[in-house]
């Protein structure tokens, strides 16, 4: 079957996570991604780590099924390479620092003149205007500037997502915008620019607190891995030392919970705990009312009887329980792909069957270079003395 995106160009030049998510995104949809990389280190993600048979974790998980090109981006005879690529691209991806596409030419406003199909998409820590303009964005910085941090973590002490959460953020309106432009493209016959932002990605993802805290209200509280304003929701210690998540949405659930669950009927009809609101209020005596019913259980005796009753729950896995996840392997999610370190696993894209997702190798650094250079039609002698410079 063909793939969505077969027949799309994208030239990225990317690092980190934010841009090589989205393109891996157009990648998996069959879009082929020519990835610009610094000669000798490459995107800084290669090093963040080794934990993956030498190769980085991060790096592994963002860019499979892309082309690996070296060049040099400010040596003077780069330009006529990066011209004849963007001359047969459709979209052109970075997330330099901030001013550096500007000054290498790449700005929309200058492309355009030549390559009036080109989608350009840049992606930012704050955008390309407002004071906040040239300052530094990383993940963890962007979660506190977004508020993210205000409202997660413990009463005492803020905590950040496990994950590059704003990246991800960024990258996800990237890829969606992205694809959104093509089709305009297609009414239009001409390219856009896109203009990602990880603070106004990250605060689209915050409307819930937002609203919650509409005209100075006080904001959710922070409340470890239970939710802020619904009780019981969360994580409950079972007598086997593990960790069950649970989440009661209505009061029909709850006179089932205390029913079926706890095994103490006449619990629903206790007034400190009969509306939602009063349970949250007095979350800590119920707490210890459900724990005690838990310490007699483990913790698949009490999943058994929370699904038995149909109450909402999850266990807390570990990374190392999500790699055998019995749902992801029922549905055949984990596929391999080729690396530099040997074949790796990787979880098929979330998506429909009507096509298969692009599930090429994670490229070595420079792994194409010479094959894409001598596509765009320069020789052997221009490509061996280009790589005695330093070019590539």
């Amino acid at each position: 079957m063909h793939r969505p995106l077969e027949g799309i160009t994208v030239v990225s030049l990317e690092q980190a996570i934010a841009a090589p998510f989205a393109t891996r995104q157009l990648a998996d949809l069959g879009a082929r991604v020519i990835k610009i990389e610094r000669p000798g280190v490459g995107d800084f993600a290669r090093a963040y780590d080794d934990r993956v048979d030498g190769l980085s974790s991060h790096f592994i998980w963002t860019n499979r099924s892309k082309e690996s090109v070296t060049l040099d981006v400010k040596h003077a005879q780069a330009k006529p390479v990066l011209e004849r690529l963007l001359a047969q691209a459709d979209v052109l991806v970075q997330n330099l620092a901030p001013g550096a596409a500007e000054r290498l030419g790449l700005s929309y406003e200058h492309l355009n003149e030549r390559h009036e199909r080109l989608i350009v998409c840049d992606i930012s820590g704050y955008g390309a205007n407002g004071p906040y303009r040239d300052k530094k964005a990383y993940d963890l910085l962007v979660q506190s500037e977004a508020g993210f941090l205000s409202v997660t973590g413990t009463a005492e002490q803020p905590a950040k997502a496990g994950c590059s959460i704003a990246d991800i953020a960024a990258g996800m309106y990237a890829y969606s915008n992205i694809l959104a432009a093509l089709i305009q493209r297609g009414k239009t016959g001409r390219g856009c620019r896109l203009d990602i932002s990880m603070l106004e990605a990250m605060v689209e993802w915050m409307g819930f607190p937002l609203y919650y805290a509409y005209q100075g209200a006080s904001p959710p509280p922070r409340a470890g891995a239970a939710h802020a304003t619904i009780y019981p929701y969360g994580p409950f210690p079972t007598g086997d030392g593990k960790t069950v998540m649970l989440g009661l949405q209505n009061e029909r659930e709850w006179v089932v919970f205390c029913d079926t669950v706890l095994q103490q009927p006449a619990l629903a009809a206790d007034p400190r705990f009969a509306t939602n609101s009063a349970r949250s209020a007095n979350r800590e005596a119920l707490r210890a009312l459900i724990e005690q019913a838990f310490a007699g259980l483990d913790a698949e005796q009490a999943i058994a009887r929370l699904e038995a009753a149909r109450i909402a729950n999850a266990h807390v896995n570990t990374m190392h329980d999500v790699w055998t996840h019995p749902q992801l392997a029922a549905r055949g999610r984990w596929q391999t792909v080729a690396s530099p370190a040997g074949a790796l696993p990787a979880l098929l894209p979330p998506g429909g069957e009507a096509f298969d997702a692009r599930m090429d190798a994670i490229p070595a650094l420079g792994e194409h270079t010479d094959s894409v250079l001598a596509e765009l039609g320069f020789t052997a002698p221009q490509i061996a003395q280009w790589r005695a410079q330093g070019m590539i």
